[in-house]
């Protein structure tokens, strides 16, 4: 008669990791348990990579460890170190391949929770058992949880921390005793179960120090060191779900998600309410017979089971795109959109006829428009985006459409500046509220003012202008004044004139190729015009000869009543100049083009 000693088991990773080995072998006294070398070192290098699966399982192996310790199982350890490209093929079924035989050379069972595994002892003739996932646990990382809780945060030797209400009245509160690390690291351990065996539970990433795992509606994020500084756990939850309806929307707005928006943002600050709306918004678009899809990294949105969710592809979003376009779905959500390519997924799909909804962070329904810029070309901004609501507080706030047309900018009076403009209107008054349009080389987002005030356009230019000046010359005594779309008259205090011309005026036309117009300099109304009289010139043996007729005076030149000379006279009343001088090569060239060179006199 055969006894549980003589049956061997070899367990694999699957069955480690999650503790059904543990569990198994408390219903079998004195078993001998083969541990495979391969599947020890796979658990290692998990563990060194950060990894809570990794964690989960050592933590096993020290309760089989003491299992034995006691006297309750015979333990051996046998078999080879995988090497180094075996582990990191460990996906492919190399370590699965070494852990199988050594099942095999002890005449063993092959202990596993992997049916792939499973299939492949049977076929390779070797003793198999499986041991499925408990279809029920202890619960743990709920019993922090209430009606109103919809974020959890954990930290070791910490009291647990809350959020509660709901959204834009929500509260941050601490109670109940701290929590140890080892207590922390049991809950951690037990959530990482839960996600690999539970339905609708799943292990979303598992990377150096971040494990992101979807418990039926919570999100979970476990983070070690050295990520953080410590072990952490968040958990967040929606605290309630809402149907479209209680959203209490008009009816023009409906009509619009209804038939007409299909490039829609929807925009707030962090726990605004926008994933709620979103879910919201899709299962009424489902409930209407369209084809719901969702892209989020990582799947949390609770929607109905007739949408799909879909992560990112191997990691990438844009080849999640590519599936998209061939599943033809009438919408896709794309929840969270963050960094350059996920803009680019969007625009995408939604040129490619599919309809988008983007979840995007702002703290105002413009920012969310101002995030495509610069991503993709302004002229497609109306194509890939036409409706944004704003979320604040749960509610719908604002919503902005957009609308392409070829116009004068607001505040611009000439026909001859008409150009492509990208108006955001407001949807419930029809008002246009921002104008967004190309200004120079740069691409401008210009608030519309009401008719009587000073034009945006230009607002925008002298106020842009005036900046660059006062930097240059480092006075806060500048004014602008725009004298048409391409020409500005700028003026400083006298002694900021030649600094603001620069050599050659180099330092100007550099300003005018940077802003992409043309700047007058003048300065500020100090001596007149009419004060200012003509020089007598000679020019002589590569010298100019400015006489003023007044001996030791300081003299101010000037050209088209700009600032060019600053210089002391003799005591016969001249001042010389060599042609071969900056200075003189500007003055030279102003006399052959036959400008008159006038001066004042300064100071007493």
């Amino acid at each position: 008669m055969r006894t549980t000693r003589d049956v061997d088991y070899v367990p694999d990773t699957s069955v480690i990791i999650d503790g059904r080995f543990t569990a198994f072998l408390s219903s079998h006294h004195e078993a001998r348990v083969i541990l495979s070398e391969a599947m020890i070192s796979e658990v290692e290098h998990q563990a060194n990579e950060g990894r809570s699966i990794g964690f989960a399982a050592l933590e096993e192996l020290k309760k089989i460890r003491d299992m034995a310790n006691d006297g309750r199982i015979f333990l051996e350890i046998q078999g080879r170190r995988p090497s180094e490209w075996q582990i990191r093929r460990a996906k492919s079924g190399e370590i699965d391949e070494i852990i199988r035989m050594v099942a095999y050379e002890n005449d063993a069972v092959l202990v596993t929770g992997d049916q792939i595994q499973r299939d492949i002892a049977i076929i390779k003739g070797i003793k198999v058992e499986y041991i499925s996932p408990e279809a029920k646990e202890p619960r743990n990382i709920e019993e922090f949880f209430d009606e109103l809780t919809s974020s959890v945060h954990l930290k070791a030797e910490l009291e647990p921390a809350v959020k509660r209400g709901p959204p834009g009245m929500v509260n941050y509160e601490r109670h109940g005793p701290r929590i140890s690390r080892r207590d922390l690291e049991d809950i951690a351990n037990h959530i990482v179960k839960r996600g690999k065996n539970e339905e609708n539970s799943f292990i979303e990433m598992d990377s150096h120090g971040a494990t992101v795992i979807q418990l039926h509606n919570i999100r979970i994020v476990i983070t070690r060191p050295p990520f953080s500084d410590d072990l952490e756990i968040t958990a967040v939850r929606p605290i309630k779900k809402l149907s479209i309806d209680d959203y209490r929307l008009k009816p023009e707005l409906l009509e619009r998600l209804k038939n007409q928006a299909n490039g829609i943002l929807v925009a707030g600050g962090p726990g605004a309410g926008k994933s709620t709306f979103v879910q919201a918004l899709a299962e009424y678009l489902s409930s209407l017979g369209k084809v719901v899809k969702t892209m989020e990294r990582p799947r949390d949105l609770q929607v109905s089971r007739e949408i799909t969710q879909y992560t990112g592809l191997e990691g990438s979003m844009e080849k999640t795109g590519d599936i998209l376009l061939l599943v033809r779905e009438d919408y896709t959500v794309f929840d969270e959109m963050r960094v350059t390519n996920d803009f680019h997924v969007y625009s995408d799909l939604r040129l490619a006829g599919v309809g988008m909804i983007g979840v995007v962070h702002a703290t105002r329904g413009i920012d969310a428009i101002q995030r495509f810029i610069g991503r993709i070309e302004l002229g497609m901004i109306p194509q890939v985006v036409d409706t944004i609501i704003f979320i604040e507080s749960g509610q719908v706030s604002s919503v902005l459409v957009t609308q392409y047309s070829v116009k004068v900018p607001s505040g611009m009076q000439e026909e001859d500046l008409a150009r492509p403009v990208i108006e955001v209107r407001d949807f419930f008054t029809q008002t246009a509220v921002f104008e967004i349009y190309t200004f120079g080389e740069q691409i401008v987002v210009v608030p519309v003012l009401k008719e009587g005030k000073k034009g945006s356009f230009f607002r925008l230019a002298e106020d842009r202008i005036a900046q660059e000046i006062k930097r240059i010359t480092g006075t806060g005594k500048v004014q602008v004044k725009m004298l048409g779309e391409n020409k500005a008259l700028v003026q400083v205090p006298e002694e900021n004139v030649s600094k603001l011309i620069g050599r050659k005026g180099a330092t100007v036309s550099e300003l005018e190729k940077r802003l992409g117009l043309h700047i007058e300099v003048e300065p500020f109304a100090g001596d007149t015009e009419e004060e200012r009289r003509d020089a007598q010139i000679e020019i002589k043996n590569k010298i100019i000869y400015l006489n003023v007729g007044e001996p030791n005076r300081d003299v101010k030149f000037y050209v088209d009543n700009i600032l060019v000379l600053q210089a002391k006279s003799s005591s016969k009343g001249i001042v010389r100049i060599k042609i071969a001088s900056d200075t003189g090569s500007a003055l030279y060239n102003y006399i052959k083009e036959g400008k008159s060179i006038k001066f004042s006199f300064s100071g007493k």
